[in-house]
């Protein structure tokens, strides 16, 4: 296993990393990227042992539907990209369950890929979203070559690819980038069907880097984001080289979704987890503000803050019935139902949006408006800012304003902005969940119960 330390180290192997235009040479020299790359080391540091035959236990797969349940918390304090790890390594496992008896021969690369990854302690971040906009790939109409990650090349040896992967957290973070089809493939589309694991530093390969991270601001004013921030990503791939033992899929267009449906199964399982957790803090917010405006016995109040509290139940309650509901693959992996996994997701994403205008609604205007917390350390205004922000009972400025801050960070500042557009997007968008419901839902016994209902049942 590696030391936080020597992961930071192991980074500096050449990789192609840009930041607001600029190549990088030492992550941990720029703000917008130190901050995550510590919080990464940070988790190689908690889960390290000298022992020589030691592994991470975090990326082990569940073998029991309690086992599955029991890991979701840990999963809740892992670092971001410690997260994408076990959701990629557990992705390619259920895929290759699935592959069984389909395409075989990626099997062996699969489990061997994995057993090496939990060996070598390295971090893997998915890459799986194409940049297509609204360009479309079918036979016989007009395609745009460019608008996938594609083989253009075989060999021997392995395979080389074009293209680039769109919104990718934590790419220049990890050590590997697990390249994934997007979506179902058909007959002519064989150099499209590409799965495999790439080497960031692999000659080719340019990463490019947002973040949310406020670089100019006080850090007081940021409470979250100004210590849980991560890059997102677009990944370049110039004429990459991959060698066959990392490729697990390679022109078999009828599986391509095989890989598309196991990552977005274990994303929406790590999102609807998350969101669980989002929703009680929104309560948390909600209620805590109420009380510092004064207004927490407020009938229109109330009733937003017991909507938000209806919201979260929900959630968990979908959660729990996704782990309930588990299946295991051939191996005996146990991963999450489809249906309760996917519905979730649909609803803490559609719904969000809404939550937080409950949030917005109760606490007011001072949410982008209250003093910064260097106004309250000025001795003229100090004064001034306590008597106007106090609410009394014990209620000062600097405590409702802390509140204040917290609440925009979160929800309406540019870590609110990304958790909007996130919580919609990651694991496919909306149309993807409806999608799964579609193909899931007991349609046949619905229509029973209305046929019965309307008298017309055999």
């Amino acid at each position: 296993m590696l030391t936080g330390q020597e992961y930071k180290e192991s980074l500096k192997d050449g990789r192609k990393v840009y930041f607001q235009g600029r190549l990088i040479e030492d992550m941990d020299a720029e703000p917008g990227l130190s901050v995550p790359l510590n919080a990464v080391a940070d988790g190689y540091d908690k889960y390290y042992s000298s022992a020589p035959d030691a592994v991470n236990p975090v990326v082990s797969a569940p073998r029991s539907v309690q086992e599955l349940r029991d890991r979701i918390p840990e999963l809740m304090e892992l670092d971001l990209v410690l997260n994408v790890t076990y959701q990629s390594l557990m992705t390619v496992l259920v895929a290759a369950g699935r592959l069984e008896g389909a395409a075989p021969q990626y099997i062996p690369r699969i489990e061997a890929y994995v057993e090496k990854a939990r060996r070598e302690d390295i971090r893997i971040t998915e890459c799986i979203t194409d940049a297509k906009g609204n360009r479309s790939l079918h036979p016989g109409k007009q395609e745009d070559p460019d608008a996938y990650v594609r083989v253009v090349s075989r060999s021997d040896d392995g395979v080389v690819i074009r293209g680039a992967k769109l919104h990718i957290s934590g790419a220049a973070l990890g050590h590997d980038l697990m390249v994934m089809p997007t979506k179902t493939m058909r007959p002519g589309e064989e150099d499209y069907a590409i799965a495999c694991a790439v080497p960031v530093n692999s000659p080719g390969v340019h990463i490019t880097n947002t973040t949310y991270h406020p670089l100019h601001g006080d850090p007081r004013d940021f409470p979250v984001s100004s210590h849980e921030s991560m890059p997102d990503s677009m990944c370049i791939f110039d004429d990459v080289f991959v060698p066959n033992e990392r490729v697990f899929l390679d022109g078999e267009t009828e599986h391509a979704a095989v890989f598309a449906h196991s990552l977005g199964l274990w994303e929406r399982l790590g999102g609807i987890s998350f969101m669980v957790q989002q929703a009680d803090e929104l309560v948390g917010l909600a209620h805590l503000i109420a009380e510092a405006n004064g207004t927490a016995k407020v009938s229109h109040v109330r009733e937003k803050i017991d909507e938000m509290m209806i919201h979260a139940t929900l959630l968990r309650a979908g959660l729990e019935a996704a782990i309930a509901n588990a299946h295991s693959t051939p191996e005996g992996y146990y991963y999450p139902d489809d249906m309760f996994t996917n519905v979730t997701k649909y609803q803490g994403a559609s719904q969000f949006g809404v939550m937080v205008r409950h949030l917005h609604d109760i606490a007011g205007g001072a949410v982008v408006t209250a003093p910064s917390m260097a106004d309250f350390e000025n001795p003229t205004l100090h004064p001034y800012l306590e008597k106007y922000m106090s609410t009394g009972g014990g209620i000062s400025g600097e405590y409702r304003s802390k509140l204040f801050h917290a609440i925009r960070d979160t929800t309406a500042d540019a870590y609110g902005g990304w958790h909007l557009v996130t919580n919609i997007q990651s694991g496919g968008g909306l149309y993807a969940q409806r999608l799964v419901t579609r193909k899931n839902y007991d349609l046949d016994r619905a229509r029973a119960l209305g046929l019965k209902a309307a008298g017309l049942a055999s």
